[in-house]
C-alpha cells in the first residue's frame, strides 16, 4: 500500500524525472524500481556537502534536504545530494510520487558495539515482496530482503549481500572510509516522516559526517567518492585506488568528477577533525581533564 501524503509537485517531478533521464512518468514495476534507482546511483551523490556549509555557518534553520523539495530544488540547481535522512527521505517522497508503495525504514550502521539507529533507508513492497533501495548505500539496483535466504546484488565495485540473524536482516557494503565492509541492521521497515525529521536533527551536534568532506556516487561501472581527506574509487573488479585529497583538489573532484555547482563548492568550509561521539569512553575522558 503506498504512502499517503508527501508527494512532489507535478512540475517538481517532472523535473527530478527528467535530470534522471525519463522522458515519461514512469509506471510502479519492477523495471522502472530498477531503471529510477539505477539512475539515482549513478545520478544523486551521497554528500555531507550543504550539510557542513550549514553547520559551519551556525545556521539554526531546518538542516539541508530535510523536506524532499529542499533535497530535489538543491539536486536541481547544485548538483548535490545529501546524507542519509535527506537523501533517503528524498528518495521515499520520490517514489511515493510515482506510485509505489515506499515507506521510510530506520537501520543502524554497525560502527560499533551497542550504537543506537543511526540509519535511515528505503523500503519498497511490490508484488508481494520487499526490496531495499538505500541513498547512501547506493548499491545500483534494488536489494530482496528474504526471510529463509541469503540475497544479493552481484557487483564488484557496489555489490552487497543481505541475510537475517536473530530475526533482523543485515546488509554488507562497503563505505569509503570501511573499505574492508561494514553491516547495515534494518531495525523498522516503516517510520513515519515525523521520526526522519527528529533523526536528522539528533545528527546536528554530532555527526560523523559534520566535520569533514564526505562524497559517494556510483559512475559507469565505478565507485567514485572522498571520505575525510582521501580520494577512493573502487573498479569494476572490486579493486580500490586510495591516495590523499589535499584541500586543493576538492573543488576541482567536487564539480568536475561528481558534477557540482561551482559558486557552492567555493563555500565549502575547511575540514575539521571529527571529536569523538559525545557519549563513548574518549569523550568522557576528555571532559574529565
Amino acid at each position: 500500500m503506498r504512502e499517503s501524503g508527501m508527494t512532489l509537485a507535478p512540475a517538481l517531478l517532472e523535473r527530478v524525472l527528467s535530470k534522471l533521464g525519463f522522458s515519461a512518468r514512469p509506471e510502479p514495476t519492477w523495471e522502472s524500481l530498477k531503471a529510477i534507482y539505477g539512475a539515482w546511483c549513478q545520478k544523486v551523490p551521497f554528500d555531507n556537502v550543504r550539510k557542513l556549509i550549514h553547520l559551519r555557518r551556525g545556521d539554526a534553520g531546518a538542516l539541508p534536504g530535510d523536506t524532499a523539495d529542499d533535497f530535489f530544488a538543491a539536486w536541481l540547481l547544485h548538483g548535490t545530494g545529501g546524507t542519509c535522512w535527506a537523501g533517503n527521505g528524498a528518495l521515499q517522497v520520490l517514489l511515493n510520487s510515482l506510485d509505489f508503495a515506499a515507506h521510510r525504514g530506520l537501520a543502524t550502521m554497525l560502527v560499533a558495539a551497542n550504537v543506537p539507529p543511526n540509519h535511515g533507508t528505503v523500503i519498497v513492497e511490490l508484488e508481494r515482496r520487499r526490496y531495499v533501495v538505500d541513498a547512501s548505500i547506493l548499491h545500483g539496483e534494488p536489494l530482496p530482503l528474504e526471510e529463509d535466504a541469503a540475497t544479493r546484488v552481484a557487483h564488484a565495485a557496489w555489490g552487497v549481500i543481505c541475510a537475517m540473524d536473530a530475526g533482523q536482516w543485515r546488509i554488507r557494503w562497503r563505505p569509503l572510509h570501511a573499505i574492508d565492509g561494514l553491516e547495515c541492521r534494518i531495525e523498522q521497515l516503516q517510520v513515519a516522516a515525523s521520526s526522519f525529521h527528529e533523526w536528522h536533527e539528533r545528527s546536528r551536534p554530532w555527526s560523523p559526517f559534520n566535520y569533514a568532506l564526505y562524497a559517494r556516487l556510483n559512475r559507469g561501472t565505478a565507485v567514485l567518492g572522498t571520505a575525510f581527506g582521501q580520494r577512493i574509487e573502487f573498479d569494476a573488479t572490486g579493486g580500490v585506488v586510495q591516495r590523499g585529497m589535499p584541500a586543493g583538489q576538492r573543488a576541482p573532484f567536487l564539480v568536475e568528477e561528481l558534477g557540482m555547482d561551482e559558486a557552492l563548492i567555493a563555500q565549502l568550509p575547511a575540514d575539521l577533525a571529527t571529536p569523538a561521539p559525545p557519549q563513548s569512553a574518549a569523550a568522557r575522558r576528555q571532559r574529565r581533564i
